[in-house]
């Protein structure tokens, strides 16, 4: 049987939790495929990635991921204050807005809106947090 190894396509089915056991995504509700994915190109997180080898079509296992290995460290230098003409006028405290700077488009999220400026944090909304996900591979190329 073939295993996936660090350059395979693989096709899994998943599920990713947060330490509170709360399920923040997963590919097992209707409508949704399977993620299928070529292993080495940074297409997924390499806690995620490297977990998936050596794994054979039919195997499922849970896997642990600290932050390092997932969404990096949350970075509070990443919290900023800009003006609020730079933001949507009716904007609140825990929008997502898109945003465009030197590395692409990006979200964040509004954290506090003061009398000049508004309060957004940069970082992943999943940075700085520990994540298992159960994996089954239902596919090696």
């Amino acid at each position: 049987m073939e295993k996936v190894s660090q350059n395979s396509t693989v096709t899994v089915n998943y599920t990713g939790k947060l330490e509170d056991g709360s399920i923040f995504d997963t590919s097992l509700v209707e409508g949704r495929e399977p993620l299928k994915a070529k292993l080495g190109e940074g297409q997924l997180i390499p806690g995620f990635e490297s977990g998936l080898v050596d794994m054979s079509i039919g195997e499922s296992k849970t896997i642990e991921i600290n932050p390092q290995d997932a969404y990096g460290e949350y970075d509070d230098t990443l919290v900023v204050e800009i003006t609020k003409d730079k933001v949507p006028e009716n904007v609140e405290v825990g929008t997502m807005l898109q945003t465009f700077g030197p590395m692409g488009p990006s979200i964040v999220k509004v954290l506090e809106i003061k009398d000049e400026v508004v309060v957004i944090d940069a970082n992943h909304p999943l940075a700085g947090k520990k994540l298992t996900f159960e994996l089954e591979v239902v596919g090696v190329e």
